[in-house]
């Protein structure tokens, strides 16, 4: 079996230090042993059909490294296969530096459509051929540096079109029917390693290696992605499938007719539209043959195109802001392209955070919202900004920096304080505390007669007062129409000195009340207000939020 014959036997992902104690000797050697154990009539079967020879090695379960990275010499195919057809289409010439491209097209492996061959259409229809794995790494490589990512790990995810395993057990059965066990091919298909696993076996390595990273089994904050589609599908592909007889079933991946089983073989063949073989026209559903199947994949003249990303999942700084301003919205509001407000909270913290990561972009995301003309005081309130695809993660007193910079701005509109990169549970911590919290508020009321202590007194007496409140007129447009049961915990009266009519109403309820419909009652959509506790009407003129009590911010 392939794995007996190897003199370096390296099991799964190989380690870096394992990786560089062997030459770019021994891999050739390693291969070429690899290469002599494979059976050499089922081999130049599989070569002459338009196999490639990195997938012809995972067909047989080799799974090392080496099998798919490394340089395939026409030579050494000769060596060891004799003639064959196609050999130099599949050959590599050795000595070739791995991060150069080829001038010349070769022939499109019909089982892995170019993927192993480092062939594929670049996002600007460009036919681009890899010399090596080396040279797809480099490529990853390049568009790292180019974007400028400071990156300390990555994850290495890639996506194939599902018809690949298809193929996989096409050919398996083609294999099977015709060469049986002289080839040592088992019953089952579990020892072939798929395409994505064969690529990321090559891959892995030399990212590594011209990164100077690890990457990592688990998900990680920076991924590299590389993703094979076939935009504009075939012909004998892009038909749905027909009805056939009751001798074969068809096989079917979304909107594609893909390949269809034999019940007298258990191979697979392409179908045309109607169910009949496209390849093999002496196959009969009704008439059992003792030949052996023609080779079920069509031929390929295209190979896949491939998507190359390289980016960092979110990252997000939080702390609590401050908004001194009566004019500033806490998001940018424009409405018929008009701005309200002379700036926003969103705007005044993303702008000086954004240039700290080096990101592409950000949201703004805070524990409930102020209107426009409140001012929020006293502890702030907690916010965190999304940073998309930062370049950077910032280092503790790059944040620092930012905090002191928002800080200092002229305008002196907005603060911020407690700055840091949220590494928690932040974001969870933050929408608990948008319902859940207790939040406390000043506000300057008028009332319509002389406010008595009688009136102080009831007001202060009240505690965990129940207050149902309907949507506000204000926001019906924007808020669907509920009714919703909120609580006061405390308040108390603070008098202005000089007037009978105006007093400080300090108060601490639970978040989401909303504390100017409190005040006037809302037309007694909310009820008790301090109008309907006072009898009289009530009005707020300002309105502060003085503190929001959550932890972790």
């Amino acid at each position: 079996m392939p794995g007996e014959t190897e003199a370096v036997s390296l099991s799964g992902t190989p380690t870096t230090a394992e990786l560089a104690a062997v030459s770019n000797e021994e891999e050739t050697r390693i291969l070429s042993d690899a290469i002599r154990s494979l059976p050499p009539q089922a081999v130049k079967d599989l070569l002459n059909s338009e196999v490639c020879i990195g997938c012809i090695l995972r067909l047989f379960g080799f799974r090392e490294h080496f099998h798919f990275r490394s340089s395939i010499s026409s030579s050494m195919l000769h060596s060891v296969l004799g003639e064959s057809e196609h050999l130099e289409h599949y050959g590599i010439l050795a000595g070739s530096k791995s991060g150069e491209e080829l001038e010349v097209q070769q022939i499109v492996c019909r089982m892995c459509l170019g993927i192993l061959q480092y062939l594929y259409r670049n996002d600007k229809g460009i036919l681009v051929q890899k010399l090596s794995a080396d040279g797809l790494a480099a490529s990853v490589d390049e568009m790292i540096k180019q974007d400028g990512h400071e990156i300390d790990g990555f994850s290495l995810e890639l996506s194939v079109p599902p018809v690949l395993l298809e193929h996989d057990n096409a050919v398996w059965s083609y294999m099977k029917k015709r060469y049986g066990q002289e080839v040592g091919i088992a019953e089952e298909t579990s020892k072939c390693v798929s395409v994505k696993d064969a690529l990321k076996l090559a891959i892995t390595y030399p990212i590594e290696n011209m990164l100077d990273v690890k990457s990592s089994s688990i998900p990680s904050s920076f991924r590299i992605r590389l993703t094979y589609s076939q935009t504009k599908p075939s012909s004998s592909m892009a038909k749905s499938p027909g009805e056939t007889n009751g001798s074969c079933k068809r096989r079917k991946t979304g909107m594609l007719t893909l390949l269809v089983s034999c019940s007298f073989c258990f191979c697979f063949f392409a179908a045309d539209v109607n169910g009949v073989p496209v390849r093999s026209s002496n196959f009969s559903g009704d008439q059992k043959s003792s030949e052996p199947c023609n080779f079920p994949l069509e031929k390929v003249n295209e190979p896949y195109y491939l998507a190359l990303v390289c980016c960092r999942t979110p990252i997000y700084i939080g702390g609590r802001y401050l908004k001194f301003s009566r004019n500033v919205s806490q998001t940018r509001w424009i409405i018929d392209d008009e701005r309200k407000g002379e700036s926003s909270v969103e705007e005044i913290i993303g702008s000086s955070i954004l240039p700290a990561c080096q990101g592409d972009s950000y949201k703004f995301h805070a524990a409930g919202r102020e209107d426009i003309d409140v001012r929020m005081l006293g502890s702030g309130r907690p916010f965190m900004v999304e940073v998309q695809n930062a370049r950077r993660v910032p280092s503790e007193a790059i944040i620092k920096e930012t905090e002191t910079k928002i800080n200092s701005l002229e305008e002196k509109l907005v603060a911020v304080k407690n700055l840091k990169l949220e590494v928690n549970n932040g974001w969870g911590l933050m929408h608990e505390g948008e319902s859940e919290k207790q939040k406390q508020y000043c506000s300057l009321v008028w009332i319509s007669r002389t406010l008595e202590d009688e009136d102080v007194q009831t007001i202060t007496a009240s505690k965990d007062m129940k207050v149902l409140q309907r949507t506000p007129i204000r926001v019906l447009h924007r808020r669907s129409p509920l009714e919703r049961e909120k609580i006061i915990h405390w308040m108390k009266v603070e008098r202005v000195a000089g007037s009978s009519q105006y007093f400080l109403l300090h108060l601490c309820t639970q978040a989401g009340t909303y504390i100017k419909e409190f005040v006037h009652g809302d037309f007694g959509r909310t009820n008790p207000s301090i109008g309907s506790i006072l009898g009289c009407r009530a009005e707020i003129l300002q309105l502060d939020v003085t503190d929001v009590k959550m932890d972790g911010f």
